[in-house]
């Protein structure tokens, strides 16, 4: 177990990044700021690397891949049982994503050192990079659920902060605090999850709850409330933490306009923090909601399902590069999600849960790729919109590439790491529910369309004879373009069946041509349609989009899911509750408080002639007061 005490360097160091760039940044040249916070960044990512290939690969593990806890203290002891630790966790879910969140997060500090060059807050941004990593990374290593949620909201933090980084801007503030308030009605049903889980069971420690024999769940099993098991209330409670983090529907509104943060940090985002915690945080609680509430491990599915084909539908009519990459994120999502809900426990029946945490990691390359691909064609024609773009690739031909590669894979391609994970999550729907495979199976043909139909428009179509001629990004953006494609096309060959399964211990999987083949030929399907509507600049997509008319609006629009919440929570909580509130507080409470205040003075104003410092004024009090004294006793004893 002390073998493995050095992981802790991997969460403090950019932990200290966060506080030297932060406090001493503006002292020294920018660029310092970025080669300090990149080389820490590179030194947790080396770390991690040893971390997962010791875990993995260093030892035998014939009785399955034990959690190892090298460190740990106790924090706050309220009985003998109920106890919050700080400390670190390891076992196959939490080295993965130690392995994502370095890598990402180091190709997003390289690639950042050229995207950011010249911009106001420099040292300022890679100073929060630093703590949403150190926030990450704490999150993912927790030994207790309490310790999670601390970081939950740290991760929180960090994302408003980056997520509002050109504060100037109208539309950014707004934007991070509509992130920053939806997350934290999901939170808030997370926390109350978290004291109803604690309650019942006397624990927060994961060790203890993940037990898949239950022995702490025994008393808790007669605990009910409106005919509810607690454990499926508290379940689904952190459920809907996880969803506001994941940003499941309805919980998805915060996502697209997280846009306006800088593209690397979109990156950071979609591809190994935020919106990742959510999934991670449903498997880490698979075995409790697997065996102790399976109504929530059903209401997952089919969040997850429905999240999925949304997101994808919406994705289809969206012009600004960033947003359709914003919902394809939401639809992976999804998958991930529907993945875990439909999963049995160990072996084969686990196939659920392997599949979620494969496609986590597959899709963390190639949607980091695809986010920093998008930030280098932003970087050279100064626009986010894909009408403003076209016949790229004789201009970007690393950035095409390598975006291409993203594209084939998120599509599911065969051979490439998408193939492998997204085919996996369809074998595992189909042996569950028909109903949701068909749904995933729809989004598989709809992922391919819209993604094929972005990069037709951006590096095909029609030149726009650019007032400047674009020019390819430096090299220090397009290593990492070139780092994640290669791991876009090679991460689906990591034996995940033997690394990373629900009971910890390994099984054999083998590919199901009854569904890898028509999963395929839908996908090539959607890629053929792209290229038919979008490899040439023509007016058939503009009329198919006024052919469905009122559809097409309500789908461009979001189906007007803004603004039915601006219209829920202006017209009807502000009106009808939050004023009458308003009013209650300022003329009731306000003017009782106020009349204390004001009856008090005026008694005192009436009275101060008693404290007049005037002899005879005291001598008439004094008789006054015995005379009264004497006639009460006079009167009391007749």
């Amino acid at each position: 177990m002390t073998g493995y005490t050095y992981t802790v360097f991997i969460i403090m160091i950019p932990l200290v990044m966060f506080l030297v760039t932060g406090l001493l940044g503006m002292k020294w040249k920018p660029i310092i700021s970025g080669v300090l916070g990149t080389i820490g960044m590179g030194i947790s990512w080396i770390l991690s690397l040893a971390t997962a290939g010791s875990y993995f690969f260093g030892a035998h593990h014939a009785a399955g891949f034990q959690a190892i806890i090298p460190f740990e203290i106790t924090w706050l002891k309220f009985t003998e049982n109920l106890i919050i630790k700080m400390g670190i966790y390891l076992d196959p879910i939490s080295v993965m994503m130690l392995v994502v969140v370095t890598t990402v997060s180091f190709m997003v500090h390289l690639y950042s050192i050229g995207y950011m060059k010249g911009e106001s807050g420099f040292q300022r941004f890679f100073a929060f990079l630093s703590l949403f990593t150190f926030s990450m990374l704490g999150l993912v290593i927790a030994t207790n659920i309490f310790q999670m949620y601390i970081f939950w909201e740290l991760v929180g933090v960090s994302s408003f902060l980056l997520i509002g980084f050109y504060y100037q801007k109208p539309s950014a503030v707004a934007a991070s605090k509509k992130a920053f308030i939806v997350t934290r009605f999901a939170d808030l049903g997370f926390l109350i999850g978290i004291l109803i889980l604690s309650f019942v069971t006397g624990t927060f420690d994961f060790g203890k709850l993940t037990n898949p024999d239950g022995a702490i769940f025994a008393s808790a099993a007669s605990v009910s409330f409106l005919g509810i098991s607690a454990l499926t209330w508290a379940t689904t409670l952190i459920f809907i933490g996880g969803a506001g983090k994941s940003a499941m529907f309805p919980l998805h509104i915060w996502l697209p306009d997280a846009m306006e943060g800088p593209t690397p940090v979109s990156a950071l985002i979609h591809a190994a923090t935020m919106v990742v915690a959510g999934v991670f945080l449903v498997a880490r609680m698979f075995p409790v909601i697997h065996f102790q509430a399976p109504a929530t491990q059903e209401i997952i599915a089919y969040v997850g399902g429905f999240t999925s084909l949304f997101a994808a539908v919406i994705a289809i009519t969206q012009y600004d590069i960033k947003r359709v990459l914003a919902f394809s994120t939401l639809s992976q999502l999804g998958y991930m999600m529907l993945a875990l809900g439909v999963s049995g426990y160990g072996g084969e029946e686990g196939l659920g849960y392997m599949a979620s945490m494969f496609h986590l990691f597959t899709h963390a390359m190639f949607k980091a790729l695809l986010f920093l691909g998008a930030g280098s064609i932003i970087h050279a024609v100064h626009s986010n919109y894909m009408y403003d773009m076209g016949g790229l690739r004789k201009y970007l031909p690393i950035t095409h590439m390598t975006f291409l590669i993203a594209c084939l894979t998120i599509a599911g391609v065969p051979f490439l790491s998408g193939f492998f994970s997204k085919d996996e999550i369809l074998v595992a729907a189909w042996h569950h529910d028909k109903l949701l495979f068909a749904v995933e199976f729809l989004v598989a043909g709809l992922t391919a369309f819209y993604m094929f139909r972005l990069y037709f428009t951006v590096f095909w179509g029609k030149d726009r004879h650019y007032h400047h001629t674009p020019h390819e990004s430096p090299l220090v953006m397009t290593i990492p373009l070139m780092f994640l494609a290669v791991a876009s096309i090679f991460a689906g060959y990591i034996p995940f069946t033997e690394l990373v399964t629900s009971d910890k211990l390994g099984f054999e999987s083998e590919m199901n041509f009854a569904v890898a083949i028509p999963s395929v030929l839908i996908g090539l399907f959607g890629i053929a349609m792209a290229w038919i509507l979008y490899k040439k600049e023509s007016d058939v997509p503009a009329k198919l989009a006024k052919s469905w008319g009122i559809l097409y609006t309500a789908t461009y629009n979001k189906f007007y899911f803004d603004e039915i919440y601006l219209f829920v929570t202006r017209k009807i909580i502000f009106n009808y509750i939050s004023r009458p509130i308003a009013w209650f507080d300022r003329h009731i409470i306000d003017a009782f408080m106020v009349g204390i205040g004001t009856t008090t003075e005026k008694v005192s104003y009436q009275i101060k002639g008693m404290q007049s410092g005037q002899l005879q004024h005291y001598a008439f009090m004094f008789v006054a007061g015995t005379l009264a004294l004497a006639l009460s006793m006079i009167y009391f004893l007749i």
